[in-house]
């Protein structure tokens, strides 16, 4: 396409067409697929500007120009594909800019565990990390407004983002941050885009405000939507929250400043096995009591899967490898007996002294035995941490390598609901999945929070496997928002729950996440097709044919 060669004179970075190309940025951790024209690889800001510029001035000629920005592409849920230009933040976007004492300015393409061996020197923690932290960037975690095992104490993105640099549709970079009374009604007389941009967004918060507190979700996790309550109250207004959890489509973020916290001294890990369901919702309450850092739960098809692939485990625990089989006795014997738990806990305790945390882990320990008559096990040593350590941050690849053909699937993967109806829920849920009897699923999830991530095993290559997902997610959404819940706690909308986002929250409230969307980008140049403006239909119709 002739097109691009005009760009490729204007742009510093790299503008990559080839097929080998696009088709490894084709997919991202989603079902979808879709391959792009154009891999752009930015080589600064001056360079996205240059390229918003070029897409708004030919949007008219050639309508299905867009950019989607991309950094790692972990997204779950097809927020990080495009049939058009892929924005690739990762390549030249990944620079640490600076430290302070309580906080850090990154560029988007900063990869997490690079930051946090920067961090940890510091005695400093970004705490709002996913399990998948080894793969995700900084800017990911913006985009999403991720969380993960620590959520339930400490929040997500949303909660430690103080400022966000984006450019924006009109080709220039802006500055969001926390603002006053005062400095809102400066940013309101102010001519040009951004005049207009600060008086629409207020105009529509002011007058929908008491329907957009109701629309807030009552989980204590939400990733869908546009974030429309977190902006303005009415004391202060921040539009680098709304930036969290926008899927790159109200803009290109090209610098966070993101806060930090002080991470506990010493921490310890219990180890609960449930072998009933029955009053999991009394046992997390009991837990969360205690105030964990984390609580997590991993069903019998995680736990089998972890057997199934002990020698690649033990590799990665690194050192004596039989010391590593040693470790993992306790699961061996289980599935010797056929008594692996339906349902294994593992919750994580810190503090500022070794004494503070066990004194709370030996109170715990008495109240689950006298209430529940079950066992907490302390995990014992730097060996069993380290196992479960990767238990945990490796149990999705795990099930997707269970098997030749069916592998664990993202699309019913990220529901949460409130705690304390888990125990009434779970039984429900599995009576939904339970009507594709020959469909396999385990579930994991940051109980604490009652975040749980189901996880189908699916064969592609089988059509009535894949007839199945459109029907099991509408299901599974009508359950999770009977019971008060959000379709997703950390891994947004995209292609997968866009289509259900009325459903969520009313057509008043998805005409709102429109209209927000038409005032940040009215050519629609960032993203389509996620957050708003997709039907179920056109989203299936993107979903991959082969694993």
């Amino acid at each position: 396409m002739a097109i691009w060669d005009e760009i490729k004179t204007q742009f510093q970075g790299e503008i990559l067409t080839d097929w080998d190309t696009r088709h490894a940025y084709s997919r991202d951790a989603s079902i979808f697929e879709m391959t792009p024209a154009c891999v752009a690889r930015p080589k600064n800001v001056q360079d996205l500007k240059t390229l918003v510029n070029w897409v708004a001035k030919n949007k008219s000629r050639h309508p299905e120009l867009s950019i989607t920005a991309r950094a790692a592409g972990t997204d779950m849920s097809g927020g990080a594909i495009n049939d058009s230009i892929i924005a690739d933040m990762a390549a030249h976007f990944g620079r640490i800019e600076m430290f302070g004492p309580d906080y850090a300015v990154v560029r988007p393409g900063v990869f997490y565990h690079d930051f946090e061996a920067e961090s940890l020197k510091r005695n400093l923690l970004l705490p709002c990390h996913p399990a998948s932290k080894a793969l995700t960037t900084l800017g990911g975690m913006a985009a999403n407004n991720s969380g993960g095992g620590k959520s339930f104490i400490y929040g997500q993105a949303k909660d430690y983002i103080e400022e966000i640099r984006a450019v924006l549709a009109d080709g220039n970079e802006y500055v969001f941050g926390e603002l006053d009374n005062s400095q809102l009604e400066q940013k309101l007389r102010l001519p040009g885009f951004e005049g207009e941009l600060y008086r629409g967004v207020f105009r529509l918060l002011r007058d929908n405000y008491e329907l957009l507190q109701k629309a807030r979700p009552k989980t204590l996790g939400n990733a869908s939507g546009y974030l429309l309550w977190e902006v303005w109250d009415k004391n202060t207004f921040n539009l680098a929250r709304l930036f969290a959890g926008s899927q790159g489509t109200l803009g290109i973020i090209t610098q966070i400043k993101y806060r930090l916290v002080r991470p506990k001294a010493f921490s310890e890990l219990a180890i609960i096995k449930l072998h009933s369901l029955a009053r999991l919702g009394e046992a997390v309450a009991c837990l969360c009591n205690y105030y964990p850092d984390s609580l997590e739960g991993f069903d019998r098809q995680v736990l089998k899967a972890m057997l199934r692939f002990l020698p690649d485990l033990s590799k990665r625990m690194g050192g004596s490898r039989l010391k590593n089989l040693q470790a993992f006795m306790p699961e061996i014997l289980d599935k010797l007996a056929g008594a692996l738990p339906k349902m294994l806990l593992l919750a994580e305790f810190a503090g500022n002294s070794r004494e503070e945390v066990l004194e709370k882990m030996v109170l715990l320990e008495k109240e689950l035995y006298s209430k529940f008559r079950v066992r907490a096990k302390f995990a014992a040593g730097e060996r069993e941490m380290e196992k479960y350590r990767i238990l945990r941050q490796e149990n999705l690849n795990l099930l997707r390598q269970r098997g030749k053909k069916e592998f664990a699937v993202s699309f019913i993967d990220d529901v949460i609901v409130p705690p304390a109806v888990l125990e009434e829920f779970l039984p429900r849920l599995e009576a939904v999945l339970g009507q594709y009897p020959k469909l396999k699923y385990a579930i994991t999830g940051q109980l604490g929070d009652g975040n749980l991530h189901i996880l189908p095993l699916v064969d592609f290559n089988n059509p009535r496997h894949r007839a199945i997902i459109p029907h099991l997610s509408q299901k599974v959404y009508d359950l999770v928002l009977a019971f008060g819940g959000s379709l997703s706690a950390q891994h947004n909308d995209g292609l997968m729950r866009t289509p259900f986002l009325e459903k969520m929250y009313g057509r008043e409230v998805v005409m709102l996440f429109a209209e927000i969307k038409r005032i940040f980008d009215p050519q629609n140049i960032f993203n389509p097709g996620k957050k708003t403006g997709l039907n179920l239909a056109q989203a299936m119709g993107h979903m991959k044919r082969s694993a």
